[in-house]
């Protein structure tokens, strides 16, 4: 992404002792793959290791960063042992963005309501997932937004990505239609054979559903229990600090959803919905995609590889 990410970002301690190198990389169902160095450290950490302090006996930024990194483990974990909403593999700076949502009394119901429901019925997208909306990249990194409603609510489909299914799964009419739309705005796009969206998470597309769980079979069970306060919180925090994000905002739902986003700071790109009740009301033929990477190269951004959706 556009910034670089501490050395120490990559570390964490072993209970046995040693070093672990924790990859946030999410690699098919979005498991970490993390990779133990614990027997033998290469040069780079041994020099890590060494430049602990400065020369004035003063903490370094290695040993600043590490500090903060052990800081907000603790945090997230202390916090998740309150509050079982919140999953100890949130990304970090989206912890950090929004970590006063999570002590709010809103939060601790919306715990309380999902502890209930775990103990009942099957919950999507399964517990370690809920957040990997956050896993891809950093909440300052994020350039583009796109805005769902529900998880969906069928055996296998949701993985905390809006309108994305995991590999194996049949991509579902509306991610079909915005298949077709690419196709259409895109030179050079193939509709891939599954629809798994993380490609387009790794540049930095946010893909944020308003509610983040569902109840199997049970479409908007979930719905005013507490996830689109969170989630309102988010779109705030970008809005106040990120600038130029093109929001691509699909149907009535998400276009309300977007109203708190600064209009001076931001482009808001509005289109009926994907579904196929409305998409050839003016989905199909929005060329959302293109305006979209138009919009991030007159700001000397990268452009969106839409294209780029490997199978996870």
């Amino acid at each position: 992404m556009s910034s670089q990410k501490p050395l120490t970002n990559f570390f964490k301690p072993l209970q046995s002792g040693g070093l672990k190198r924790s990859f946030s990389e999410f690699i098919g169902g979005n498991k970490p793959v993390e990779i133990n160095f614990a027997e033998k450290k290469n040069k780079v950490d041994q020099a890590a290791e060494a430049n602990i302090f400065e020369e004035n006996g003063s903490l370094s930024l290695a040993q600043k960063n590490r500090m903060v990194f052990n800081q907000t483990i603790a945090k997230i974990k202390l916090q998740g042992n309150k509050t079982c909403a919140l999953h100890h593999n949130i990304g970090h700076s989206w912890f950090q963005a929004i970590e006063p949502e999570f002590k709010k009394p809103y939060f601790k119901k919306l715990s309380d309501f999902l502890a209930s429901e775990r103990s009942k019925h099957t919950i999507f997208p399964p517990e370690h997932l809920i957040w990997s909306w956050t896993h891809f990249s950093d909440i300052q990194d994020v350039k583009a937004v796109i805005i769902g409603q529900d998880p969906y609510h069928g055996v296998g489909q949701a993985h905390g990505l809006c309108f994305s299914v995991l590999k194996g799964v049949n991509p579902p009419p509306s991610l079909v239609n915005i298949f077709k739309e690419l196709a259409s705005d895109i030179d050079g796009f193939q509709i891939p054979n599954h629809g798994n969206l993380s490609g387009w998470a790794r540049q930095g597309v946010l893909l944020l559903n308003a509610g983040l769980t569902v109840r199997s079979g049970a479409a908007n069970s979930h719905k005013d229990k507490g996830w689109e306060t969170l989630t309102d919180a988010v779109i705030h925090w970008i809005s106040a600090n990120c600038d130029g994000v093109v929001f691509l905002l699909w149907g009535a739902y998400a276009q309300k959803k977007a109203s708190v986003v600064d209009k001076k700071k931001h482009h808001l790109l509005h289109a009926p919905h994907p579904s196929p009740l409305s998409a050839h009301r003016g989905f199909l033929g929005c060329k959302h995609f293109s305006r979209c990477n138009d919009l991030l190269i007159k700001q000397n951004k990268a452009p969106v590889n839409w294209s780029n959706l490997p199978i996870e």
